[in-house]
């Protein structure tokens, strides 16, 4: 059973969620060199960049924690998912490989988690403890070599591990033809009816070694951040 729509949160759990808002926030980190850059490489984003200023996008540090977080995210809300999280922060203190084994499936489920979610924190936290996967060497690994560990993971895709490159290992040049925000606000700042990969390919080119920072502002664009932008997909493709 996926639960869906979250009941509302105990006094206790309030309390939890002050204490980790009081907790000093991680963000992406970039400055005026990946600004610079990509406004000297693209007129149109950099007026976007003006326009939006800096974003901050909280990042998790913690590999092991940002892949169970992001499987708990998977075809749900954004305000279910955080409030599963906050439930499993209640009840574990510290998400790691360690906790969540002593926790169990049933005691998951209780907190909002599937099944089969269940299951693939549990598969993950089993690596880890048997030294399949391993967190800290992963980060020493390449894009490409990152991408291929984290999606040998049950419930981890390409597009998951490549968020989880960019907002937990916060590499520069993530760029994912998988994400539908960027190929809609890459349609939107360029006018495109269409993001086809070639054309994909080129913007990558362009914004690289900065993909990462491009990628925050045409979310933002995706996402109506600057206001007179539309989608220039044709209608049929909104109903899809």
């Amino acid at each position: 059973m996926i639960f869906n729509d979250i009941v509302g949160i105990t006094r206790s759990e309030r309390e939890s969620m002050r204490m980790t808002d009081r907790m000093e926030a991680v963000f992406f980190q970039y400055g005026e060199t990946e600004i610079d850059y990509l406004k000297r490489k693209d007129k149109r984003l950099g007026e976007v960049i003006d326009k939006v200023g800096h974003i901050y996008r909280q990042a998790d540090t913690d590999l092991f924690s940002s892949v169970v977080h992001h499987i708990v995210g998977q075809q749900i809300s954004t305000k279910a998912q955080e409030s599963i999280w906050n439930r499993m922060i209640c009840g574990l203190g510290t998400v790691s490989a360690e906790t969540v084994l002593a926790c169990g499936r049933d005691e998951l489920q209780r907190f909002g988690i599937s099944f089969r979610k269940a299951d693939y924190i549990l598969s993950a936290a089993e690596k880890v403890m048997s030294g399949e996967f391993d967190p800290e060497k992963i980060k020493k690994k390449d894009d490409a070599e990152v991408i291929e560990e984290l999606s040998a993971l049950k419930g981890i895709g390409v597009w998951t591990a490549e968020m989880i490159l960019l907002f937990c290992l916060q590499r520069p040049n993530v760029f994912s033809f998988g994400d539908l925000a960027i190929l809609r606000g890459l349609r939107m700042l360029y006018h495109h009816r269409e993001i086809t990969r070639e054309r994909f390919e080129r913007y990558r080119k362009r914004f690289s070694p900065y993909c990462s920072v491009a990628s925050l502002y045409l979310w933002a664009v995706a996402g109506g951040t600057v206001e007179g932008m539309r989608d220039y997909a044709p209608a049929d493709k909104h109903k899809k």
